[in-house]
């Protein structure tokens, strides 16, 4: 295939026709494609095309809502940006669940944000570049004030600077590293600018001191980068009712599910196996929201799981336990997120997902975000240990397989009715769909990308 230099400076119609004629076969139909994803309104698709390089058109997502949310008393319809079958669903089937029997309950346990000047130091006296650091200390906060003051005036700012020996794994290896309240910010930019200025400062401070001069080397900035994991930037989502009120119908006591429940999580806190799937389905929800909101998902995700290796295992976020005849789920998380910056203020979705939740702040966007997290993880347990996790997600996974199938509006209803009383398998839906159509069922189906 052709090399091409100059790509980002094509036109977007240039850069499609480069792609078509040189690895579609000029496939006209694929030119048409692309610009049927573009948006009728030429300002808002310019908008689009900007926020990242080499657009070429839009990739959609489902936007759904999850109503019914009580959230310390106030109530919310949730935006969710994701195409997994089920997760709104049982969302909001988890906040109808919760909403007569208390509704969520959230905690900001702690908000910091943390970066890291990463540098080399080989000299032999770490106690003396300490001492060297505190007579310094001062000036990495007030050489930086022409960029923390109108953060400081919102309320945040730098909290802490300190010095960090790792020559005990790297040899030479130190960090200074800060932390920051960035209000309600994402704050990335903010804390990158500031931690380049520390390495400034420090490597000036060093050439004018004396009091490191006899070393012959100097001080080795490797990088100076924010980091994503956000320990200190933690949330708490819980709900708690008696056991009584946790009945699963007339099959199952409230303390029969209770137990159940609370032996599941058990599992998740000691098998990473478990474990791994068992987080991936509160992300699910937590995801959702942060798309919904403009925030960075992978960001979320890596400082997520991080955070559920803390202890040096793998482990579950959430928690349960029954305690004095109540039962109490609770999910522990740390989330970074921002309401202004980035594309808060630029995506029209994202200003709409602002409205609908009533323009919150970053600390409730914070709990919001977890919240939903605990009710996919609740409503997910909720089904393994009662009727089976399948029986829901293939039935809402069953109308993405009668679309692939192009089957019509009539021949989906009849699909549907039939499969209330049978088993959801992608194969079965295949043979009853031929069958329906009166042509011969595939000797051979083929499953792929329909798990």
């Amino acid at each position: 295939m052709p090399v091409i230099k100059g790509f980002s400076k094509l036109s977007k119609e240039a850069k499609i026709e480069w792609i078509v004629s040189n690895y579609m076969e000029n496939d006209t139909e694929a030119v048409e494609f692309l610009k049927s994803y573009w948006h009728p309104d030429t300002a808002s698709q310019k908008l689009h095309d900007e926020f990242i390089e080499n657009t070429i058109t839009n990739f959609y997502l489902p936007f759904g809502v999850a109503p019914n949310f009580k959230i310390d008393g106030k109530n919310y319809c949730i935006p969710m940006a994701i195409e997994e079958s089920s997760v709104v669903a049982a969302a909001a089937k988890s906040a109808n669940f919760w909403l007569d029997r208390g509704g969520f309950h959230t905690e900001i346990l702690s908000f910091e944000k943390i970066g890291h000047v990463h540098f080399i130091w080989e000299g032999d006296d770490t106690e003396r570049l300490k001492t060297f650091f505190d007579s310094i200390e001062d000036k990495f906060y007030t050489h930086t004030n022409h960029i923390t003051k109108n953060m400081q005036l919102r309320g945040g700012g730098i909290l802490d600077i300190e010095l960090v020996d790792k020559t005990a794994e790297e040899k030479g290896y130190y960090q200074i590293k800060a932390t920051f309240d960035t209000c309600d910010s994402m704050g990335a930019n903010f804390i990158n600018s500031i931690l380049e200025e520390f390495s400034k400062i420090l490597r000036h401070e060093i050439a004018e001191t004396a009091l490191l001069e006899d070393y012959e080397k100097e001080v080795q900035v490797v990088m100076c980068i924010l980091s994503n994991y956000t320990p200190n930037c933690l949330v708490r989502a819980e709900v708690r009712a008696p056991v009584e009120k946790m009945a699963e119908g007339e099959d199952m006591s409230g303390q029969q599910f209770a137990e159940k429940f609370c032996r599941a999580v058990r599992i998740a806190e000691i098998e990473p196996y478990r474990a791994t799937t068992h987080n991936k389905g509160i992300m699910n929800g937590v995801d959702s929201v942060v798309i919904a909101t403009g925030n960075d998902f992978r960001a979320v995700e890596a400082c997520a799981h991080t955070y559920a290796s803390r202890t040096g295992k793998y482990r579950s976020l959430t928690h349960a336990e029954i305690k004095d005849g109540e039962f109490r789920f609770w999910l522990d998380i740390p989330l970074s997120l921002g309401t202004v910056g980035g594309i808060t203020s630029l995506h029209p979705m994202v200003k709409f997902a602002y409205k609908l939740l009533g323009n919150p702040d970053a600390r409730d966007l914070m709990k919001i975000a977890a919240v939903v997290g605990l009710a996919q993880n609740f409503s997910a347990l909720r089904s393994l240990v009662t009727s089976g996790i399948q029986k829901g997600h293939m039935k809402m996974h069953l109308l993405n397989i009668l679309n692939q199938l192009e089957a019509t509006e009539e021949e989906k209803k009849a699909i549907i009715h039939y499969f209330k009383d049978h088993i959801v398998s992608y194969s079965a839906t295949v043979e009853i769909f031929c069958k329906m159509r009166g042509i011969e069922v595939p000797k051979v189906i083929n499953t792929k990308n329909n798990s």
